[in-house]
């Protein structure tokens, strides 16, 4: 074991230990909703509630096994796709928003963590929060170090070379996932700047939604910029790590956080709670959802397949 090894071990049982409390923390929520000792989330019904935690419980829990996957022994004998499935849409949801996830208690979060809609709990006192913030943190840093040298050590040549090595990716690949996926940045990134078309119900923008929109929207022109130049192979003088990652990332921050919004946005849709809103139209959420879900699993598949071609060349 070499010393970038070493360091990734390290950041993975992190990443585990540093989750576990956000695990039992929603357990003790589903539990004490259920036994009627802690009151539902803002919006939501008992059943509602239950099963939204139970969602995050289960998500938790692959987090936590995703990441000593990618450090035991046992993690080198799971079939690929799955793990590395499940390690982008971990990685999707936690790296590209720990800047805000840092900065969140400054931006006036409720309860301090990188959330999404319906993700607070009933009642929160500080050091549940605190631990809840320090879990993805600590996963989202376990992850970006752990997983790199995971990929290392199973596809060493998954990220070698430039894009122009072997001629051109992916042949004719369509350019409709980047005008896509840049199409929905552009509309988070004008409501991120104060834009108000689309937008019904202003009085519910705080800063942490601006501060939220305009972190997807950024990374969504970042993975639209970054797979096309990998699966174009131009500039073909750039290594090509830089795309890959860029592009693994973006594309599962679109995946991952629409696939997480998108059913919400439909729940708000039908059953149209009193006490919660979300500041921009439903049907434009759930459309711009739905966008980034499609085109965040069109660019993996690309990127898939232009490191298939590559190792091929």
């Amino acid at each position: 074991m070499d010393r970038w090894d070493r360091v990734g071990s390290v950041a993975a049982y992190g990443a585990a230990l540093a989750l576990t409390p956000y695990l039992l923390i929603k357990v003790s929520w589903v539990v004490g909703s259920l036994l009627g000792l802690l009151p539902a989330g803002t919006g939501f019904g008992k059943v509602e509630w239950v099963v939204l935690n139970s969602a995050t419980i289960g998500m938790a829990g692959t987090g936590i096994a995703v990441a000593l996957a990618l450090v035991r022994p046992w993690g080198m004998r799971l079939p690929g796709a799955p793990l590395a499935f499940c390690a982008w849409v971990g990685t999707g949801f936690l790296v590209p928003v720990l800047p805000y996830a840092v900065l969140s208690p400054l931006l006036g979060s409720a309860d301090g963590n990188p959330k999404s809609e319906g993700d607070a709990g009933p009642s929160m006192p500080g050091w549940e929060a605190a631990l809840v913030q320090i879990g993805f943190i600590g996963m989202g840093l376990g992850l970006a170090i752990a997983l790199p040298t995971y990929l290392r050590r199973r596809w060493p040549d998954a990220f070698t070379g430039r894009l122009g090595d072997g001629g051109v990716g992916t042949p004719r690949v369509p350019p409709w996932m980047a005008v896509v996926g840049a199409t929905v940045g552009l509309i988070w990134l004008y409501w991120a700047a104060g834009g108000t078309a689309g937008v019904i119900h202003r009085g519910e923008r705080d800063l942490a939604w601006h501060v939220l929109s305009g972190v997807f929207g950024l990374w969504a022109f970042v993975a639209s910029a970054a797979t096309w130049a990998a699966v174009r192979g131009r500039p073909a003088r750039v290594p090509r790590w830089g795309p890959m990652v860029l592009g693994w990332l973006g594309s599962g921050s679109l995946f991952a956080w629409s696939g997480w919004k998108l059913p919400f946005t439909l729940y708000l849709a039908v059953a149209q709670p009193a006490d919660a809103a979300l500041p921009e139209s439903l049907a434009l959420a759930a459309l711009l959802h739905f966008a980034a879900v499609w085109t965040g699993a069109a660019m993996l598949r690309a990127l898939v397949r232009t490191r298939l071609v590559s190792s091929n060349s």
